[in-house]
């Protein structure tokens, strides 16, 4: 019966075509609101490494002045000092450990036809890649040896790679960056991480930046004394010079660590705070703030990577879909209305109440249907405008599967919910009334 009722509905859709088409435009434009609100929602909130989000952690605590401190205040700055990162690099907590920071560098190409270009990228160690899980096209990311002797190794990606060299692998030639020569050891795929939880602090666009060009050795970078595409905090005196600098307590290096199980979180916690307890030995990190530790999913809700704007967006979207239901309510009970006599013939003739009930129910399940196809379209123009208003919504305006099945589930969902009370009523129809009145 459920294929003869769903062909009913098919045919039903031709009765009263005005009446149908706007039942149809009003779901539409609700869910497509609701879900284009919710495509990027559900993009901005993923896990964007759910192997290892629970396993990577950013360390925290407060190396300010005590001129101004008040007992419980949270550090503001999430960034560390060089000389914390090398600390850290230098111990043996964790599986892997990475300190990175920001470049933007000029590029001489040797192609007579690509004048100088900026390009950008991260000075970082050498095991970002892995801890990362970046994926390599060409090559591969320079070893510990090259991290020690500030090799003048790069990493580049793909796009930097066919627009310089094409489809050749360039594995082995060299790139001229600010001035000085540097061998490509490796070239990445494609890889789009979203949100770009690794490096949030100081990016372009933030947790939605795009894929950086360039990588290059943390200490190759300070041994070119390469400047800073970031944010730097610095609460006391600096001595003159690069290597004042770095001696410093300036705050502009980011620094992961990546344990062997979400359980080895207390084991970092405890070298973290003993960390603490030495420096204070030797003057350093007096305020002896609490030290804290953020895995990857506590780091995005710290950085509010998705804030409240962004979910009132989706309540008020769904509001909208709320009211959309409403008017589609009202207008499947004038299209059921007009069907009464229809209604009282075939109670007439032996069918249940509840054979009423799914016919009527089914029609609306295909109203559903046509108008989750409409939705889904102009969910995607809706998505492609917002996407042309920045580079950082380019990232996030885009559907998966995942919201591709719910923009049908929504759809169907929403026109049966309003289809219940108009088919209710539909079944009260007395059939002795109308057929006097026919």
């Amino acid at each position: 019966m459920f294929s003869y009722y769903f062909l009913l509905g098919l045919r039903s859709l031709r009765r009263n075509p005005a009446l149908t088409a706007l039942m149809v435009l009003t779901l539409a434009i609700g869910v497509a609101a609701s879900i284009a609100t919710l495509t990027i929602l559900h993009i901005a909130s993923g896990d964007p490494i759910p192997d290892k989000s629970a396993r990577l952690f950013v360390p925290q605590f407060d190396n300010g002045p005590l001129q101004g401190y008040k007992p419980g205040d949270d550090p503001n700055d999430l960034q560390m000092s060089y000389r914390d990162a090398v600390n850290f690099l230098n111990g043996k907590a964790g599986e892997r450990r990475t300190a990175l920071f920001g470049l933007s560098l000029p590029l001489e190409s040797d192609r007579k036809d690509i004048n100088m270009f900026t390009v950008h990228g991260l000075a970082a160690t050498s095991d970002y890649f892995n801890m990362f899980d970046a994926p390599f096209l060409h090559g591969q990311g320079w070893s510990p040896a090259e991290d020690k002797s500030a090799a003048d190794v790069v990493v580049i990606n793909r796009a930097l790679s066919e627009k310089l060299f094409g489809d050749a692998d360039p594995v082995g030639r060299r790139i001229t960056l600010n001035g000085s020569q540097f061998q490509i050891v490796g070239v990445l795929d494609t890889w789009k991480v979203v949100p770009r939880f690794h490096r949030i602090i100081g990016a372009r666009n933030g947790a939605f930046s795009e894929e950086d060009e360039v990588f290059v050795p943390l200490f190759t970078a300070n041994r070119h004394q390469f400047d800073r595409d970031g944010s730097t905090g610095c609460t006391s005196n600096i001595e003159p010079g690069f290597q004042g600098f770095l001696d410093s307590e300036c705050t502009w290096l980011q620094f992961w660590f990546e344990m062997a199980k979400p359980s080895d979180r207390q084991d970092l916690q405890s070298y973290l705070d003993s960390y603490a307890a030495e420096q204070r030995k030797l003057g350093r990190l007096l305020r002896n703030s609490p030290n804290k530790l953020y895995d990857v999913r506590e780091w995005l809700d710290k950085l509010k990577v998705v804030d409240n704007d962004n979910k009132l967006s989706a309540w008020l979207a769904f509001g909208f879909l709320i009211l959309c239901l409403v008017n589609t309510i009202g207008l499947l009970l004038a299209k059921f209305s007009v069907r009464a006599s229809e209604v009282g013939i075939r109670r007439a003739l032996g069918a249940s109440r509840r054979e009423i009930f799914a016919q009527f129910l089914i029609e609306t399940t295909v109203v559903g249907l046509v108008g989750g196809v409409l939705g889904l379209l102009l969910a995607f123009g809706a998505l492609a405008l917002i996407a042309m208003q920045s580079k950082e919504l380019t990232v996030v305006a885009h559907m998966d599967w995942v919201m591709l099945l719910s923009t049908f589930a929504i759809a169907v969902l929403s026109a049966i919910l309003a289809g219940l009370l108009p088919t209710w009523r539909a079944c009260q129809v007395t059939p002795a009334l109308q057929l006097k009145s026919q």
